[in-house]
């Protein structure tokens, strides 16, 4: 969870969850990453690695855990993206869920959507355990393509500790 552009680059989306006692959805924010990037494909492989232990926790959550994701990928025409799925749940075939960002390149799904969608087509996956997100790799990949300010608002906001 990449978006292969003629240039391969890759669109991921950053959560859309809201701080702690916020009425309002942060907005949808896209960064382009190389398709190429090492340390986002670790992420991506780490992420697809852990998925048995985060659907785990996930059927049986502990205390203070909540806002449970998947990151996906979605290709059509116009390339990839690396979309939020929540709420989501597995089906017989692999899983389906709501897609929770407005996708910017992709025209194949829109934010709202039901979808379905194959284990191998997950980049990432995350949750908050009181306060602080757990999992999201990607995220703190991009962590490092984004201004100093705005992950500074992620960190302290949204319970980042990447």
């Amino acid at each position: 969870m990449h978006v292969f552009l003629v240039a391969l680059v890759v669109v991921i989306s950053l959560p859309t969850s809201v701080p702690p006692g916020s009425d309002e959805k942060m907005p949808d924010h896209t960064v382009l990453v190389s398709g190429e990037d090492r340390e986002m494909n670790e992420a991506i492989a780490k992420a697809q690695a852990s998925l048995d232990g985060f659907l785990r926790l996930k059927a049986n959550p502990p205390k203070g855990a909540s806002g449970f994701k998947l990151k996906l990928k979605v290709t059509d025409g116009n390339g990839s993206e690396h979309l939020w799925i929540t709420p989501f749940h597995a089906t017989a075939k692999g899983f389906a869920g709501t897609v929770s960002n407005a996708p910017e390149y992709v025209e194949s799904v829109t934010e709202g959507e039901e979808v379905e969608f194959r284990r191998e087509d997950i980049s990432d996956w995350g949750y908050e355990l009181n306060g602080k997100q757990k999992g999201s790799y990607t995220v703190c990949v991009l962590f490092k393509h984004m201004d100093k300010e705005e992950v500074d608002v992620y960190r302290r906001d949204y319970g980042f500790e990447c």
